[in-house]
C-alpha cells in the first residue's frame, strides 16, 4: 500500500491566490471607508432637513459599516498561513464574514419590506428637493463602491457587492420617487419601489447564503463536475478505479480531495509516484489545490469506506 500527499508549491497557483487575497483585502477596506463616511454626511444631512427617516437610514448605514470593518477583518484573518490551530489555515475565515453580511443583509431587507408595508398603507409627505440631493450622492458613492467590487472572487466580495447593490437601487428608487413627488402627489411611489427591491435583495442574499452554507457543511462545490473529474482520473494508464473518493471546499474557490485509487497488479511500486503525479496534475484543473491518494491493489480489501 502506498500513501501520497500533495506537498509541492505550485507557485504560480500560490502567487495568483495570494494576489487574489490582497485584492479581496484592498476592495473590503474601500467598501468600509465609503461606507462609513457616507453614513456620516447622510446623519449631517438627515439632522439639516430635519428628516427622521434619512437619520435612521444613516444609522443603518454606519451598522453596515461597522459590518464591513468585521468582514474586512476577516479576509485578511483568511490569509494567515497553517499553524497547530488550523491544518488547512484560515481561508474560512473569509467565507464566515460573507456568512455574516448575508444574515445581515437578509434581516435589514425583512425589515425594510415591514417598513416600506406601513408607508405603503399609511404614506407619509417627504421632502422630495432634500431626497433628490442625496439621493445622486447616494448613487455615486455606492456606485464607486460597487464598481470596486464588481470583479471580487471571493464570497466575501460578492456578499459586499450584494449589499452596496441593495444600497445603490434604494437610492435610485430615492431618486425615482422624489422626482415623481416633487410634480404630483404620490408619496406611496417611494414604499412601493422600496418593497420590490428589499424582496429582490432578499432572494439574492438568500441565494449567497445557501452557497456558503454549502461550503461550510462540505459539499461538493457546486462549480465541480465530479463526474468528468473522476472520469479523467480512471482513464490514467495503471489506475483500474478509484472510489472513497471525498471531495470538499475550503473557501468556494479552492478546494480539497482525498481518494483510493486501484492500480493494476502488474504495476511496481516504483511506478506509484508517477500515477500520483498524473491525479493530481488533473486535480489542479478542477481547482483542487490539495489531493490526498491512498494506493491500493487486488490483494488489499478496503474496509475504510465509512460513508
Amino acid at each position: 500500500m502506498g500513501h501520497g500527499h500533495d506537498h509541492s508549491n505550485h507557485e504560480s497557483k500560490h502567487h495568483n491566490h495570494s494576489h487574489h487575497h490582497n485584492s479581496a483585502s484592498k476592495n473590503l477596506a474601500w467598501a468600509f471607508v465609503l461606507n462609513l463616511f457616507f453614513s456620516i454626511f447622510e446623519l449631517l444631512g438627515g439632522i439639516y432637513s430635519n428628516s427622521i427617516a434619512i437619520i435612521s437610514d444613516a444609522f443603518h448605514d454606519f451598522g453596515d459599516a461597522l459590518s464591513l470593518a468585521f468582514v474586512w477583518y476577516l479576509q485578511k484573518v483568511s490569509t494567515k498561513p497553517i499553524d497547530r490551530h488550523f491544518d488547512y489555515g484560515y481561508k474560512r475565515f473569509a467565507i464566515l464574514g460573507a456568512l455574516i453580511i448575508s444574515v445581515l443583509l437578509s434581516v435589514g431587507s425583512i425589515f425594510m419590506i415591514i417598513e416600506s408595508a406601513k408607508r405603503f398603507l399609511s404614506p407619509m409627505e417627504s421632502k422630495a428637493n432634500v431626497m433628490f440631493a442625496l439621493a445622486i450622492v447616494g448613487v455615486v458613492v455606492n456606485g464607486i463602491a460597487m464598481f470596486r467590487l464588481k470583479h471580487g472572487s471571493s464570497f466575501s466580495e460578492k456578499a459586499v457587492f450584494l449589499h452596496f447593490l441593495e444600497d445603490i437601487l434604494g437610492w435610485i428608487a430615492v431618486l425615482v420617487g422624489s422626482v415623481f413627488m416633487y410634480f404630483w402627489d404620490v408619496p406611496w411611489i417611494d414604499p412601493m419601489l422600496s418593497l420590490g427591491i428589499a424582496i429582490w435583495i432578499l432572494y439574492n442574499a438568500y441565494n449567497n447564503t445557501k452557497q456558503v452554507m454549502r461550503i461550510f457543511l462540505q459539499a461538493v462545490p457546486v462549480t465541480l463536475n465530479r463526474k468528468e473529474l473522476i472520469q479523467k482520473w480512471e482513464q490514467i494508464k495503471g489506475i483500474k478505479s478509484v472510489h472513497d473518493i471525498k471531495i470538499w471546499s475550503l473557501d468556494g474557490n479552492q478546494h480539497v480531495s482525498s481518494l483510493h485509487v486501484l492500480v493494476d497488479k502488474k504495476l511496481k511500486p516504483n511506478q506509484y509516484q508517477s500515477i500520483k503525479e498524473q491525479i493530481r496534475k488533473v486535480a489542479i484543473q478542477f481547482e483542487i489545490v490539495h489531493t490526498t491518494i491512498e494506493i491500493e491493489t487486488d490483494e488489499e480489501v478496503c474496509n475504510l469506506q465509512l460513508f
